[in-house]
């Protein structure tokens, strides 16, 4: 059932991205080629503390440039994350491992600033380690609101160069079952640190009038 419900999500974030990419295939693409320049690849790793609350994790990424302002892709999700004190009994733990995906869209107002939206659905592996009693585990899945920002070393464009990023995202969706919550469901402060590289990119995007 699960799995099922996991195709179904990516089906649909596959069908967003495309939706809204194709207006973008149309436009200035004078040869049948064009449009693979705005496709890029890359990717990102998660680290989060906070109330005594330890995250890390890895996120590989496939997307494509819009436009010179805006871009779109689908995320592979991977984490580990431990939480100490939980359920506000002194010193009980939970440990979890988290894999699921989702998709985002990032605006860039200027090139080394972004804004980001991510819906995201992941599978939980709970094993929770009690004071008193033998230790837990169960299976849950979780939905995601992930919204914040972040700092490029600057973004020359779709199909311009490769550059790094730094963002800082929060989980805005109050699912207690989300792992980028703490013991007490409160969003936890998500940084991820990645790399956007064009696959097929052109020889310079700094001619642009991208700001």
């Amino acid at each position: 059932m699960l799995l099922l419900m996991f195709k179904k999500y990516v089906l649909l974030s596959t069908l967003f991205l495309f939706v809204l990419a194709g207006p973008a295939w149309s436009q200035n693409e004078k040869e049948p080629g064009d449009w693979k320049k705005n496709l890029f690849t890359g990717g990102s790793v998660s680290f989060g503390i906070f109330n005594n609350t330890f995250l890390i994790g890895a996120n590989p990424v496939f997307g494509y440039s819009l436009t010179d302002f805006v871009d779109v892709a689908l995320q592979v999700n991977y984490s580990y994350n431990s939480i100490r004190d939980y359920n506000g009994i002194f010193n009980n733990k939970l440990r979890q491992s988290t894999y699921g995906g989702g998709g985002w869209l990032r605006l860039y107002p200027v090139r080394s600033i972004f804004l980001q939206g991510q819906l995201e659905h992941n599978f939980i592996r709970q094993k929770s380690i009690p004071v008193l009693g033998p230790p837990e585990v169960r299976s849950i899945d979780a939905s995601s609101v992930l919204v914040g920002g972040g700092y490029t070393t600057g973004r020359w464009g779709k199909g311009g160069e490769p550059f790094y990023y730094l963002s800082v995202l929060f989980d805005v969706s109050g699912n207690l079952y989300s792992p980028y919550t703490d013991a007490f469901g409160r969003s936890v402060p998500l940084f991820r640190g990645g790399v956007q590289i064009p696959l097929f990119q052109e020889n310079s995007g700094r001619g642009r009038s991208f700001r």
